[in-house]
């Protein structure tokens, strides 16, 4: 097998043989449908190992270039896509942020529940939540999971639960914390009330009301409010929509400013959908340590990126223990069982002393389900099933946005997950298209919601995790043929501005 021009020596064994066979299907070589060689005969004939042909293959279905099928084998996609190209009308991806230079206070809550009151009501077409739909989630393996924990664990209905959480949890969240690259000791394990109580309780361990906290600048607006309950001040650092937080501009701040801790989304960060290099993670860690600051990770979305390195933690590159890893399963497995955990690093005893007082434990019926979900077989292929069709959503949803939005609107192009960036003309305020885009009963989330200033008053997020139908791919190309006419009255016509130009 000759190696294909992008299967570099530097790059790992098994994405060197993906890539190798990715270039077969490519040339057609290997045809929509074919049967790829078994596993223990690829491994032969490479001379690798079993485990490095299955991450290989694995990689392919992640790229949606292979699928395997029960007790048959690994096979070409049936519907395989052609390599990735730029669409045919090309969408500039926006620019870095560049935010203000000081820590602000935070107030965004009027807004984020205006536009939530809106995104939750079951009459509007909704692109303003960053939550996936039921439809993207087997719900029959769900029901089962929860079938059999009921069965097995009804005891503990009768039981008042504690914290830390069930030890068969903490194991099975340890196990899937391997796919971040982390290998965690299930006794600091935490299990919480979703990712946003994790990072809340990381949070109180090393702040105090007053403090200044570094973040990614657009950022979630959960994020923010968490900030405001607690009192604290955030300072937003320049962000790259392609690789994320600039650190650069984080090394300039710690040196001007008091900042206590850095609250950071490294894997599809919301809502820019930025990943930040492997190379960068490892610098970012090297940073913490030399001075001393506590870094909260936000894994949240690690699993939907479409690569396994982009999946990979900046805990994984923690030594000393100065990062505190939070997530949920609420994106990727159960939104609806609501439990998250965290690894706090040096920080440990203090969020299990905080979890304690401020809200005990939980359901441990509702663990056990966890667990029992968390051990299906069918997890892996369910997960890369997710990944395809979200990343399929999000390519149509660009080239509607690029036939229907007014020119010069710049869109992200992130490597997975169900959001996009929208940076609009000049002229164009963000709030006055959701306003007009809720006339007519669609939600889409303005860009001041995800800053503590004003910079993204021309921006907005769309969530694309709902249901996505002839009705929701109307209703986008609504709000673009909104935008465009909005844009149209603000601009003024060329003889009035020659009038204007000549006086």
């Amino acid at each position: 097998m000759e190696p294909s021009p992008s299967a570099t020596p530097e790059a790992p064994l098994y994405r060197q043989l993906s890539d190798r066979l990715a270039g077969l299907i490519a040339s057609g070589a290997l045809h929509r449908g074919d049967r790829l060689p078994s596993v223990r005969h690829m491994a032969q004939q490479q001379g690798v190992s079993l485990s490095t042909v299955l991450q290989a293959y694995r990689d392919l279905e992640d790229r949606r270039l292979a699928e395997a099928r029960p007790r048959s084998g690994y096979f070409v996609a049936a519907a395989a896509p052609a390599p990735r190209r730029r669409p045919a009308l090309a969408l500039a991806v926006p620019e870095i942020t560049r935010p203000p230079a000081e820590s602000q206070a935070v107030g965004v809550s009027t807004l984020v529940e205006r536009v939530m009151g809106a995104a939750t009501d079951p009459a509007i077409i909704s692109f303003g939540a960053a939550c996936p739909g039921g439809d993207l989630f087997p719900t029959d393996r769900l029901r089962r999971a929860v079938a059999r924990a009921t069965q097995r664990h009804q005891a503990s209905l009768a039981r008042y639960p504690f914290t830390p959480g069930v030890a068969p949890l903490r194991e099975a969240i340890a196990r899937r914390a391997l796919s971040l690259g982390c290998s965690l000791d299930p006794a600091n394990i935490l299990v919480t009330n979703g990712c946003l109580e994790s990072i809340s309780l990381c949070l109180r361990a090393v702040t105090q009301p007053g403090d200044v906290v570094a973040l990614e600048s657009p950022t979630y607006f959960g994020l923010l409010q968490i900030l405001e309950s607690l009192h604290l001040r955030a300072l937003e650092i320049p962000t790259h929509p392609r690789t994320g937080l600039s650190l650069p501009a984080l090394e300039l701040a710690l040196d001007t400013q008091p900042v206590k801790a850095l609250l950071t989304v490294p894997t599809l960060s919301n809502p820019l959908g930025a990943t930040m290099p492997l190379v960068a993670r490892r610098a970012l860690v090297r940073l913490a340590r030399e001075r001393n600051l506590p870094v909260i990770e936000d894994v949240l979305y690690n699993e939907l990126h479409e690569r396994a390195e982009g999946r990979r933690a900046l805990k994984s590159f923690d030594t000393t223990g100065q990062v505190m890893l939070c997530s949920s399963f609420s994106k990727t497995i159960a939104p609806g069982l609501r439990l998250g955990w965290v690894e706090a690093g040096r920080w440990s005893a203090s969020v299990r002393r905080l979890k304690t007082a401020l809200s005990g434990g939980h359901t441990e019926l509702i663990e056990h389900a966890m667990t029992e979900a968390l051990g299906q077989p069918g997890l892996e292929p369910a997960l890369r099933q997710l990944r395809a069709t979200i990343g399929s959503r999000i390519q149509q949803a660009r080239r509607l946005i690029g036939a229907s939005f007014p020119s010069g609107t710049r869109v992200t192009s992130p490597e997975g997950g169900f959001i996009l960036w929208l940076e609009l003309p000049a002229g164009l305020r963000a709030i006055d298209l959701f306003e007009a885009a809720l006339r007519e009963n669609i939600c889409i989330a303005p860009g001041p919601m995800f800053s503590t200033s004003q910079r993204y008053e021309h921006c907005l997020r769309l969530g694309l995790g709902r249901a996505w139908g002839p009705a929701e791919q109307q209703a986008l190309q609504r709000v673009g043929e909104l935008a465009r006419r909005m844009l149209e009255r603000a601009r003024p016509p060329m003889g009035d501005e020659t009038l204007r130009r000549a006086a």
